[in-house]
């Protein structure tokens, strides 16, 4: 455990944001996942999914979660799929 003051606070600014980031990636993960699940299955809903997947991935991008080109590579595979 630190004794600066400033790297106590840095503990607790990056446990915070680690949670945060946690959750969102998982949030982005699962939306892909039931956009693979519907273009698997050929569902009716599954244009609706990818466009929820693909938002989600260039959200998690543009917030540094995942680096653009793999969100990139992400989008290209599912589209490749559908």
């Amino acid at each position: 455990m630190p004794n600066i003051k400033s790297a106590i606070k840095r503990v607790k600014v990056n446990e915070k944001a680690n949670i945060a980031n946690s959750q969102a990636k998982s949030a982005m993960r699962t939306t892909v996942k039931k956009a693979e699940n519907a273009v698997a299955e050929n569902a009716e809903n599954k244009q609706e999914l990818l466009q929820a997947a693909f938002k989600s991935l260039d959200k998690a991008a543009s917030k540094g979660l995942i680096h653009k080109n793999a969100a990139a590579r992400k989008k290209s595979r599912l589209a490749k799929k559908a």
